[in-house]
């Protein structure tokens, strides 16, 4: 996950940015505790959005504390008491996802870049084990996913829906995990699949000139920018509407809100961000 699934902050009320930045230090504070201080580096929106999602479907009340920031010692931040439930998986999954692209990366770069990804996996390796231990079926989603993502680029097809697939699958293997019930597990699982296709696809058009540069894979390679740009936005826009759905489906117990900003509104404020960061690279 990448950081793309975020709320989109001036639409939220001052409780509901308090709480978001509480959930999001308290995953930091978790990734610290449980797989140790570099582990911290790896948080992004993206877990908070899982932790938030698996918190809303449970009727146990998030209480806070207030306690001192680890890496500013000077700054009070808000936490969760209890660490545990809403926080074990998401955290797993982070450096499950961190280790798996950190190997890809040994397979993908060269030189300078592929050493480094070497050194980091040492670093990461006893975190990694330790989070698929805990979360075995985590694991095995993002191992799987991993691998069927790199054979279908090795094809050398060019199909955005095949492209974004696997992604988009694992991530609805892991939104499932929440499920309390089949009628949830199904809609959860769509959630996934549909925020999973949204990140693929907005990932590559991050990555567009990038990849042409170094003439890595990318679903877009061959699209002009400006047809990029459109035929991306329509399955972005289509992405982000069927999570909508999906979403509102849901029998959610809390922080319905702040999930609501996140998808109803963040989703489309990081796309326009995205698509007029790379509107402006075609331009210079």
């Amino acid at each position: 996950m990448f950081g793309y699934v975020r709320a989109y902050k001036p639409e939220m009320r001052v409780k509901e940015f308090e709480m978001y930045k509480a959930i999001y230090c308290s995953l930091c504070k978790k990734l610290g505790k449980t797989y140790g201080i570099l582990s911290r580096f790896t948080l992004n929106y993206d877990f908070t959005f899982l932790c938030l999602l698996e918190l809303s479907l449970s009727e146990k009340p998030c209480e806070l504390c207030r306690k001192n920031c680890t890496f500013n010692p000077f700054k009070k931040c808000n936490y969760c008491t209890d660490l545990s439930e809403g926080f074990d998986l998401p955290a797993a999954a982070a450096m499950i996802m961190l280790y798996y692209k950190i190997t890809d990366n040994i397979e993908d770069e060269k030189g300078i870049k592929r050493l480094g990804a070497r050194v980091a996996k040492m670093v990461f390796s006893s975190s990694h084990k330790k989070a698929a231990k805990a979360h075995p079926e985590t694991e095995k989603i993002v191992a799987d996913y991993i691998a069927e993502q790199r054979e279908f680029e090795n094809q050398g097809k060019f199909d955005l829906d095949a492209a974004a697939d696997p992604t988009a699958k694992a991530l609805g293997k892991i939104f499932l995990l929440f499920g309390k019930n089949s009628a949830d597990q199904r809609i959860l699982r769509r959630l996934g699949y549909c925020i999973g296709r949204y990140i693929y696809i907005i990932d590559a058009v991050s990555d567009y000139e990038s990849d042409l540069k170094h003439g890595s894979y990318n679903p877009f390679n061959g699209h002009k920018v400006q047809e990029m740009i459109e035929s991306a936005k329509q399955a972005v826009n289509l992405s982000a509407a069927e999570a909508a759905r999906a979403f509102e489906l849901l029998d959610i117990c809390k922080f319905k809100d702040i999930l609501g900003n996140i998808i109803y509104l963040g989703l489309e404020e990081t796309s326009k961000e995205v698509f007029e960061k790379v509107g402006k690279e075609k331009n210079k």
